[in-house]
């Protein structure tokens, strides 16, 4: 039997995508999903001082139609679906994010339920006033693992520019 002695790789390094990568109507898929657990909606809640009782109080939420149970915190799955995003977008990449907007939350994430998020990037332009970084608008959607959205939001992020391989 022949060892054969592997001739290293190239290095790669994760990162997200600079301006030029950046494709208007591209879908980005991030997996795997994040499942939502008590401890999430606890911790959260209370880290963020929002003392509503759907999110804390079990005895509370039962008596609450329709859903009789403790609701994640919005603005978890919000987070957690502007996260899902970074690996394959922003890491290393953002400059800033510059804006969330047109966020919504059509049906609650319950405990237990799994977030997948997907992105669409709607709009990129160069940035006007700092040259080598562009703005790019990203439309996000957290759906459940039954495939109904739970959340959606718009984002805008200042990107930086591919480098130029000269310098």
């Amino acid at each position: 039997m022949n060892a054969q002695v592997e001739t290293p790789g190239p290095d790669i390094v994760q990162r997200g995508l600079y301006f030029e990568e950046f494709v208007v109507g591209a879908r980005y898929l991030h997996r795997p999903g994040r499942t939502a657990t008590e401890a999430d909606n606890v911790l959260f809640t209370t880290l963020t001082m929002n003392t509503q009782a759907l999110h804390l109080d079990a005895a509370f939420a039962a008596t609450q139609e329709p859903y009789r149970e403790r609701l994640m915190n919005s603005m978890w799955t919000l987070s957690t679906m502007v996260g899902a995003s970074v690996a394959q977008l922003t890491q290393g990449t953002l400059v800033a994010q510059l804006g969330l907007g047109d966020v919504r939350f059509p049906h609650p994430l319950l405990q237990g339920d799994t977030l997948y998020t997907e992105s669409v990037i709607t709009e990129k332009r160069l940035s006007a006033s700092r040259p080598g970084q562009g703005i790019c608008t990203i439309a996000h959607t957290g759906r459940n693992q039954d495939g109904t959205v739970v959340a959606t939001a718009s984002r805008t992020v200042l990107v930086l520019c591919r480098p130029d391989p000269g310098k």
